[in-house]
């Protein structure tokens, strides 16, 4: 292919030039979840544009949204009958607490062994600048073999809420064939990994009501049905002993698991032991008749993400509580509809709750699920990249988490998305000490460099 070995070659020249690059992103503080951080994340997205610039894209935008900035690049090759791609990233991160916890600076970027550790090295800094070096690459040497666009947004970590409007508005702008999503990441160092599948997301908050005040439980326990209780008995009754979720309709619509896709997931290098390892519990758990591999990302779950009632500080105080509250999430597969999960919760409550107590339902956000064509040329086009730099097949999977972009880029834009990345599992993403493994990284650009090469053919 015209140019590749060229381009190969500036990445290898290049490296620490691409994680000088990546420090300077990573020394911006834009977190999101910070309403003061309004600078920090104008910065952020001037950086972006400025790179953009620097590599002589032919237009470059900064969107204003009523949150955060969209920033938008835009490079075209004289190639005709190009592909086009439109590569997603956030630059938004997470809050760095607890700080005590983190063994440097967390926006310092500091390297330890064949690590650089930093918060957004991970998620997802690192992966927007490999992609941004990939594309150095070729250009510094000759011409793209496909147009390439780029969408970087600031709010992913707090839910994208402006990001459906702005795709909507913008959908002639992000015209494409397919989307890349440097998003996810990799099994492990030398298991390269091509996500096709994300699970939905329904969340909402349940509000269980009692008494007008707080009461004594020496007065009137015994006469007045603990909200707390109330709350908790609500709750185990969502699974049965099996596993299994027991809202009504909660499985009508799920997509089920073909034999072939059962081979494949089930051919990822991952057993129970490893599970074990990662979690700390004694045990798994889970719904019946699937592996663990098979529950985390094709199997649609309900889990309590909080619980609150009464008194929860240090010491007693024997209170019977007037109100209890609990966070619940439900990850959904394909075909699953979030509305429709959220009637199923509201009959559910209707059959279940007792006239004892008042309860409140809120619908706080969702998600569909996404699910990505295996065999298409820009899936394989990607494998045949990874294996040309690690030697090996790739695996596919189906990732546990969300991603509501994927979905939106699905329905609004009308294009698959394509997942892949090179964090590691354990690269302690949203916590203290972030870090990125960066012998994978490299292998990462070099990869990019080859796919864009190969979407061209």
């Amino acid at each position: 292919m015209e140019n590749l070995d060229s381009a190969l070659q500036y990445a290898a020249e290049n490296h620490q030039n691409f994680i000088n690059s990546l420090n300077e992103l990573l020394a911006i503080p834009s977190i999101s979840a910070d309403s003061n951080g309004k600078s920090a994340m104008e910065k952020a997205a001037r950086w972006i544009e400025k790179s953009f610039q620097n590599n002589k894209f032919d237009v470059v935008n900064i969107y204003q949204t009523a949150g955060n900035p969209v920033v938008y690049g835009e490079k075209k090759t004289s190639k005709k009958n190009a592909q086009t791609i439109l590569i997603y990233g956030h630059y938004d991160v997470q809050p760095v607490e607890p700080l005590g916890e983190w063994e440097s600076e967390p926006f310092t970027g500091v390297i330890r062994g064949d690590y650089l550790f930093a918060r957004g090295a991970s998620d997802m800094k690192g992966q927007f600048i490999a992609s941004l070096k990939a594309i150095e690459s070729i250009l510094s040497t000759g011409e793209l073999p496909v147009n390439v666009k780029f969408i970087l947004e600031g709010e992913e970590e707090i839910g994208s809420p402006n990001l459906e409007n702005f795709l909507r508005q913008h959908t002639d702008l992000l015209k494409c064939d397919v989307v890349v999503n440097p998003d996810t990441g990799m099994l492990a160092p030398d298991v390269p990994t091509i996500t096709y599948g994300l699970r939905g997301l329904a969340y909402f908050e349940l509000r269980v009501y009692g008494p007008s005040n707080d009461l004594h439980s020496g007065v009137f326990g015994g006469v007045v049905h603990n909200p707390g209780q109330a709350l908790c008995e609500l709750i185990a009754r969502m699974h049965s002993p099996d596993g299994k979720v027991t809202l009504p309709g909660f499985y009508d619509d799920v997509r089920p698991l073909s034999a072939s896709e059962r081979a494949e997931l089930n051919r990822l290098p991952v057993t129970d032991q490893d599970y074990l390892n990662q979690t700390g519990v004694p045990e798994l758990w889970g719904e019946d008749g699937y592996t663990p591999t098979e529950r985390l990302g094709a199997r649609p779950t309900l889990e309590v993400n909080g619980l609150y009632s009464g008194y929860i500080e240090v010491g007693a105080k024997t209170v019977l509580p007037s109100y209890a509250m609990a966070k619940i999430s439900m990850r959904l597969v394909p075909d699953q509809d979030p509305q429709k999960i959220y009637d199923s919760l509201n009959v559910y409550l209707k059959q279940h709750a007792p006239t004892t107590i008042r309860w409140e339902l809120i619908n706080m956000s969702g998600a569909p699920a996404s699910i990505t064509n295996r065999n298409l040329p820009a899936v394989q086009a990607l494998s045949r990249a990874l294996e040309s730099v690690w030697g090996k097949t790739p695996v596919f999977r189906r990732d546990g988490g969300s991603v509501p972009v994927v979905g939106h880029m699905q329905e609004i834009l009308g294009v698959d998305s394509i997942l892949t990345g090179f964090s590691m599992p354990d690269d302690h993403i949203h916590a203290p000490n972030e870090r990125l493994h960066l012998p994978t990284w490299k292998k990462g650009i070099q990869a990019l460099i080859r796919f864009l090469y190969n979407l061209a053919e």
